[in-house]
C-alpha cells in the first residue's frame, strides 16, 4: 500500500487523548457515544455527507462497513483480496463489532418515561430489578415442577414451601408493579389458586359505557366465576366469597352461592351468623345480608331448632338482641323489620318482650311508622288469638274486644300527644277494621281536634282527623260537611296534596 495512502489512513483515525470524549449522564447518551466509537468516521459522514470525507476517511469508512458482510461471507473475495483486508482492518484497528442502529430506543417505563433519559445509576437499579425477577421466576418454576411431581405420586409439597412460595410470588408482584406498572392480584400470587383458570368478565367491544372495575374486584370476580361453573363447595371458596363480599357486599349472587357453601359443608349456622353480624353493622342498608340471613334461618330450622324448642327459644332471643343494636342504628330500616317478622313467624316468638319492644320504640319516637307496623303485625296476626291467613285490612272476628279496646286506646293515647302524626291514625283505623268497628265510633274523639270548621276562628290542629271525619260525615249522609272537610283541607290545611282532596271532592256523591 502506497506511504501517502498509510499516512493519510492514520490521520483520519483521531488521537483520542487528543479530543477527550465528555462522560455520558444518561443512558441515550451513553448510547450514542458508543455507536460513534464503533462506527468510525460516522459521525463526519452525518455533518458532511460521503463526498466531503477526505480520501483516508472515505477509505476507513468503506472498510469499516465492509466488516460485517465480509464476516458473514455476504461479499465474496479471493483467498488474497481477503487476506489482505483483515490484514487493512487491523492495521488501522478498525472494530471488528460496531452497533449497526443509531437512535437505538429503549423503550418507555410504567410511567411513560423513555428509559433513554434515565441516568446511569437508574438504569442499574432497573437491571438489578430486572436480574431479580429473573431468578425469583426460575425458583418460582421450580416450585410448580416439584409440586407437580408431588402431586403425581399422590403427595403435596410442604407447607413450608408453599409459604415461602407465597413471599416470593409477593416479591415478584412488587417487582413487576415496580418495572412495568403491572399489578397481579393476590389470588394470581396465590399458589392455592394455581389449579383455577379465572373466568373474567366480557363485554363487547362497542359496549357503551364499560364499567371500569377496580383490579383487584375483577380478578376476585373472575375467580368466583370459575369455581361456581365448576360448582366447587369448599374452604377455600368460601374465603373467596368473604373476600368478594368485603368488596361489595351487594353482590347478590355471591351470597347465594356463600350460602350454597355453608349448607353443603354442613358448617355451623351460629359461627356464620357472628361473621354476618360483623358484616351486618358495616353495611346496614345492605337487603342481601337479610336474604341470607333468613336462608340462614331457614337452614338452623329444618336442621335443630325444630326439634329442640329451648334451642329455638334462645335463638329467638340471641336474634332479636342483635336486631335491636342494629334498629339503634337505623331504627327504620325496613329490612331488618322484614327479617324480624319472618323470626317471630318462623320460631313461633309471639312474646310479650316484642310488644314490649314496639311500645318503648314508639315512646321513643311516636313517628316510627315501623315499629307501629310491627305492633300491628305481632296484636293481629298472633294465631293465638287470630286466624291464620286473615289480612291486615279485613275484619277478624276471632280477635277479642278486649285487644282491640286496648289497642284503640293506645293509639289514641298517642294521637293526643302528637295530634298531626299520620302513623297513630293509620294504626287506630287497622285496628277498627280489624274488630269490624266503624269509624263514627271514634267521631267524638276526632271531633276534639278542630272547630268553627270554615268560620272565622276556625281551628285546625289535626289534618287526619278532619279526613277521618269527611269519610264519617259521608257514611252518615251528611255530604256538606263532608264536603267542608275536604275543601277546607285542599284550600288550608293540606295543600301539598291539593290533587288528592279534589279528587275525593268530586267523588263525593
Amino acid at each position: 500500500m502506497p506511504p501517502k495512502a498509510k499516512a493519510a489512513a492514520k490521520a483520519a483515525t483521531p488521537d483520542p487523548k487528543a479530543t477527550p470524549e465528555a462522560t455520558p449522564e444518561t443512558v441515550g447518551e451513553r448510547s450514542k457515544q458508543r455507536f460513534y466509537q464503533t462506527n468510525p468516521v460516522q459521525k463526519r459522514f452525518e455533518e458532511v455527507g460521503f463526498p466531503g470525507l477526505t480520501p483516508a476517511e472515505k477509505k476507513t469508512y468503506a472498510h469499516a462497513n465492509l466488516i460485517l458482510p465480509v464476516a458473514n461471507r455476504l461479499v465474496s473475495l479471493s483467498n488474497k483480496s481477503d487476506r489482505e483486508y483483515w490484514k487493512h482492518v487491523a492495521k488501522e484497528g478498525l472494530p471488528c463489532r460496531r452497533l449497526s442502529k443509531h437512535g437505538y430506543r429503549w423503550g418507555e417505563d410504567k410511567h411513560g418515561r423513555d428509559i433513554g433519559t434515565y441516568r446511569l445509576d437508574e438504569l442499574k437499579k432497573r437491571t438489578l430489578s430486572q436480574a431479580r425477577l429473573t431468578a425469583l421466576d426460575v425458583l418460582h418454576r421450580q416450585f410448580l415442577t416439584r409440586r407437580e411431581a408431588a402431586r403425581s405420586e399422590g403427595g403435596e409439597i410442604s407447607p413450608e414451601e408453599v409459604d415461602e412460595e407465597k413471599n416470593r410470588r409477593k416479591e415478584m408482584a412488587e417487582l413487576k408493579r415496580e418495572l412495568y406498572g403491572e399489578i397481579p392480584g393476590p389470588l394470581a400470587s396465590d399458589p392455592e389458586w394455581d389449579d383455577v383458570a379465572p373466568i373474567p368478565q366480557t363485554e363487547p367491544e362497542d359496549a357503551l359505557a364499560k364499567i371500569a372495575y377496580p383490579d383487584e374486584y375483577a380478578e376476585a370476580v373472575s375467580y368466583l366465576r370459575a369455581v361456581m361453573a365448576a360448582e366447587e363447595y369448599s374452604p377455600r371458596c368460601l374465603r373467596l366469597t368473604e373476600r368478594v363480599i368485603a368488596m361489595n357486599p351487594a353482590h347478590y349472587t355471591v351470597w347465594l352461592y356463600r350460602f350454597k357453601i355453608v349448607s353443603a359443608l354442613s358448617l355451623p349456622v351460629l359461627d356464620e351468623i357472628q361473621w354476618l353480624n360483623g358484616v351486618a353493622l358495616n353495611n346496614l342498608k345492605n337487603y342481601q345480608i337479610w336474604h341470607h340471613r333468613q336462608l340462614l334461618l331457614d337452614h338452623h330450622f329444618a336442621a335443630t331448632l325444630s326439634a329442640d324448642p329451648e334451642a329455638a327459644k334462645q335463638f329467638a332471643k340471641s336474634e332479636t338482641d342483635f336486631i335491636s343494636r342494629i334498629l339503634a342504628e337505623d331504627t327504620k330500616n325496613y329490612h331488618v323489620w322484614s327479617y324480624r317478622q319472618y323470626l317471630v313467624t318462623k320460631l313461633n316468638y309471639w312474646s310479650p318482650f316484642e310488644l314490649a319492644t314496639t311500645q318503648s320504640m314508639i315512646e321513643d319516637d311516636l313517628r316510627n311508622n315501623s315499629a307501629w307496623s310491627h305492633r300491628f303485625f305481632i296484636v293481629f296476626s298472633n294465631p293465638s288469638v287470630s286466624t291464620p291467613g286473615s289480612a291486615p285490612t279485613e275484619h277478624d272476628p276471632k280477635i277479642p274486644d278486649a285487644i282491640i279496646d286496648r289497642e284503640a286506646e293506645y293509639a289514641k293515647e298517642k294521637i293526643l300527644l302528637a295530634p298531626q302524626n299520620q302513623s297513630a291514625w293509620h294504626y287506630l283505623r287497622g285496628v277498627l277494621v280489624k274488630g269490624g268497628r266503624g269509624l263514627e265510633t271514634v267521631s267524638d274523639f276526632a271531633e276534639q281536634f278542630f272547630s268553627d270548621l270554615g268560620g272565622q276562628g276556625e281551628s285546625v290542629r289535626s289534618s287526619h282527623a278532619l279526613d277521618l271525619m269527611s269519610e264519617v260525615y259521608h257514611k252518615q249522609g251528611d255530604v256538606e260537611k263532608a264536603r267542608l272537610c275536604l275543601q277546607r283541607l285542599s284550600d288550608k290545611w293540606d295543600p301539598v296534596r291539593e290533587g288528592y282532596w279534589k279528587y275525593r271532592l268530586a267523588e263525593l256523591k
